[in-house]
């Protein structure tokens, strides 16, 4: 059976190429057939190989917010049921994948996420990480709905769009986190605590199947060992580069 992946592109914080990289790392780890999705307000420069889907509008918040992940609820869009169906795996585009991603198809039917990385949270516990997610892209889980709803206080109640994501999925019951090793946040889980990270190359736990990168450093910095907060100092990871370039 093809597997089916998607991501997002908007605006200009990622170029074509960072679609394509994800096209040569998913031919790269699947030993099987499947299809990349990309939902982008931009299709120019992305091979042939990906199927581009017009990114639909936004409600409330608008087209135009660039930051905080909003603009990733269109994958929830009414109108993308008609085109886009069936179990999808979502990824983020600065995600490093290392392993086969079968796991994620077969977790759970309904729902599933990355649980965030943040060490404390003083509410909304519960968020995920949403740059890998599952979900039926035939299924309307109500996020529009829910959206349109709660209207300009949306983004007083919620910082981003997985907090959002995960509360909506959290009322029906839905959320569900994928198993901790399989998605390894670099900053944390590669990255040696300090003092180690002093003179210790950074490397992944031998079960991660991906690596995100979520603030920084991002995947090219990390090659080099920089964009590192000054109390997480961090060594060069040469490893990653053939990540990195595809």
């Amino acid at each position: 059976m093809t597997q089916q992946f998607i991501c997002a592109k908007w605006g200009l914080k990622y170029p074509a190429d960072e679609v394509n990289r994800l096209y040569r790392a998913l031919l790269r780890v699947q030993p099987g057939p499947f299809r990349l999705i990309c939902v982008t307000d931009n299709p120019d420069g992305i091979v042939p190989e990906v199927t581009v889907v017009p990114i639909p509008d936004l409600p409330v918040i608008g087209n135009q917010v660039m930051n905080r992940g909003w603009r990733k609820l269109t994958l929830f869009a009414p109108e993308l049921r008609e085109v886009i169906q069936g179990p999808t795996v979502y990824l983020d585009l600065d995600v490093v994948l290392l392993k086969p991603m079968d796991d994620f198809f077969t977790f759970d039917p309904g729902f599933a996420v990355i649980r965030d990385y943040k060490r404390f949270r003083y509410r909304n516990a519960w968020t995920g990480n949403t740059s890998t997610f599952f979900y039926d892209a035939s299924r309307d889980y109500g996020v529009y709905p829910r959206l349109i709803e709660l209207g300009d206080a949306v983004r007083r109640r919620y910082r981003n769009e997985q907090e959002f994501l995960c509360d909506v999925m959290r009322a029906q019951g839905l959320l569900r986190y994928w198993p901790r090793a399989w998605c390894a946040s670099y900053k944390y889980d590669c990255v040696p605590a300090f003092p180690r990270s002093l003179f210790e190359v950074p490397a992944p736990p031998a079960e991660a199947r991906v690596v995100v990168f979520h603030g920084r450093p991002k995947p090219e910095e990390a090659v080099a060992g920089i964009g590192a907060k000054w109390y997480r100092p961090m060594k060069p990871a040469p490893w990653l580069k053939p990540y990195v370039e595809g």
